[in-house]
């Protein structure tokens, strides 16, 4: 089996446990393929954003995620098991979980990106809130006057939409969340809605008349900007993100762990 390892180079820490692990792969009888293109598994070396990252750039291959980060709810993985987690590997001791990705277009225009956590739309340099339109199958929710919205995924539920309020989804959840960032109304509140619904952001604001764009951001990545009138639709993609899942990996204690909950440290 062949493996390829999705480091930042810019990171000395990545780049010792990388000349670690390779000297580790040797010993348990992997291939190492530079680019990614012909290998069996991807092992991110760092944060949430380098495994967001290798899920994109290698869609076909299981991602193993190893924590060089600092929350790492993708990446469980910490340093001292690092060697561990690459037998576990080469010993068959894994399984792998099939998440939900989303796929963003720009109506009209073809442009499109994929997100494993999140979809934004959001207002850019200007003091003035967003004004969005959000429809569901062609029909109307709701028009919210806020920072912008985060349409997320289960995985994603634990990211950008979480820290705007929004609820935790189980990864294995059929749902998507609609997460309003700073509503200026008490009443918005989160939506979770069925994953085969196809959901529409159309940008609402004007002020004296110009209309104010917003951007589209994937996984904190811009992909595109909205004009007034101009809309972004988002639904599941039929790709799926392949994360490699360790032995003992218990979603519920993750969480218990990273959020602190009933008194558990980080």
């Amino acid at each position: 089996m062949k493996i390829h390892f999705h480091a930042n180079e810019m990171n000395a820490r990545a780049v010792a446990a990388k000349a670690m692990l390779l000297r580790e792969a040797e010993r348990c009888g992997f291939g190492v393929a530079e680019h990614g293109g012909d290998c069996d598994f991807v092992i991110a070396l760092g944060g949430d954003g380098t495994i967001l990252r290798a899920v994109r750039h290698h869609p076909r291959a299981p991602v193993l995620g190893l924590n060089l980060g600092s929350l790492g709810y993708l990446a469980t993985v910490g340093e001292n098991d690092f060697a561990n987690a690459l037998r576990a590997l080469a010993d068959g001791g894994y399984t792998v979980s099939r998440r939900t990705m989303l796929r963003a277009t720009k109506r009209g225009t073809g442009e499109s990106a994929l997100a494993l956590n999140e979809i934004v739309a959001m207002r850019e340099m200007t003091g003035h809130a967003a004004s969005i339109d959000l429809s569901a199958d062609g029909r109307a929710v709701t028009r919210y006057t806020a920072d912008g919205l985060v349409i997320a995924t289960p995985t994603g539920s634990t990211a950008y939409s979480l820290a705007a309020g929004g609820p935790v989804l189980m990864p294995d959840t059929a749902s998507l969340v609609v997460t309003p960032m700073n509503p200026h109304a008490l009443a918005v509140r989160p939506l979770v809605v069925s994953d085969e619904v196809r959901l529409a952001a159309t940008s609402r604001r004007r002020v004296n008349g110009v209309a104010e764009k917003l951007g589209v951001y994937a996984d904190g990545e811009s992909v595109f900007m909205l004009g007034g009138d101009e809309a972004v639709e988002v639904e599941k993609a039929p790709e799926r993100a392949h994360l490699v899942q360790l032995p003992g990996c218990d979603p519920y204690a993750v969480l218990s762990r990273k959020l602190g909950w009933s008194g558990a440290s980080a």
